[in-house]
């Protein structure tokens, strides 16, 4: 397929796929895992304005990989997860973050589709595997979930840092542990393991200084319907 065949109409992806925040294609926005379906909004010379079926989340493809693109046969339909299905698989998107941090791996921002993962890319992805769509971004995620206090929490449960919007999330594994991925700035470069504690080591300790909330998920994403998205 060519750019000049593509036209405002469903895809879907033969390979992973880099999608970027802007038509330079020089910053990752996030991954596209082979298998999602895209739609294309609009073209520029140099790359082509996308937006992910599964999440609604905008972004450009670079047109040189627009070839990578197949028409896809059956539109995207979201499935329908019940609150206890997903309390049945919750230690299924556990085993996948803990199988992710024994990958040697580091800290990608836009990451989604392993070995290297940005934090809510991780938590999108582990659930993912398991057929439960979250939306793309921790501040996001933090929207989508169900607010729970620290006396609720069971593992499975999303963990949201941040001082004025979520900017980092984690996987909470109980007994006061959670799995993230975290930057090399003041994380460990990586997925990794730490208490949600003020007693913990200095990654612990930094991270739980910015705790903002918990969500719980209950249930999958449901894309907006509708023609284009703005930006």
């Amino acid at each position: 397929m060519t750019a000049t065949e593509l036209q405002v109409t469903e895809y879907e992806c033969q390979t992973h796929l880099n999608i970027y925040d802007s038509p330079q294609c020089d910053r990752l926005a996030t991954q596209a895992a082979k298998g999602r379906h895209l739609r294309v909004v609009s073209q520029q010379k140099s790359a082509i304005a996308v937006c992910l079926c599964e999440d609604d989340y905008p972004g450009w493809l670079s047109l040189a990989d627009v070839g990578k693109l197949q028409v896809a046969t059956q539109l995207y339909e979201a499935k329908v997860v019940t609150k206890a299905e997903i309390r049945k698989l919750i230690p299924q998107a556990i085993e996948f973050t803990q199988a992710a941090m024994q990958q040697p791996n580091y800290y990608l921002w836009g990451g989604t589709v392993g070995p290297n993962y940005d934090c809510s890319g991780l938590m999108q992805a582990a659930f993912a595997s398991v057929g439960v769509w979250l939306p793309r971004d921790a501040y996001q995620q933090e929207a989508f979930t169900l607010a729970i206090t620290v006396e609720e929490m069971m593992p499975g449960d999303l963990v949201f840092f941040g001082v004025e919007k979520a900017t980092h999330v984690g996987l909470y594994l109980g007994d006061g542990y959670y799995i993230h991925s975290s930057g090399e700035k003041m994380g460990r470069n990586g997925i990794g393991i730490d208490r949600l504690s003020e007693h913990g080591d200095a990654v612990s300790r930094s991270y739980y200084q910015q705790l903002r909330g918990l969500g719980r998920i209950i249930e999958s994403y449901k894309p907006r319907r509708r023609k284009g998205h703005e930006g």
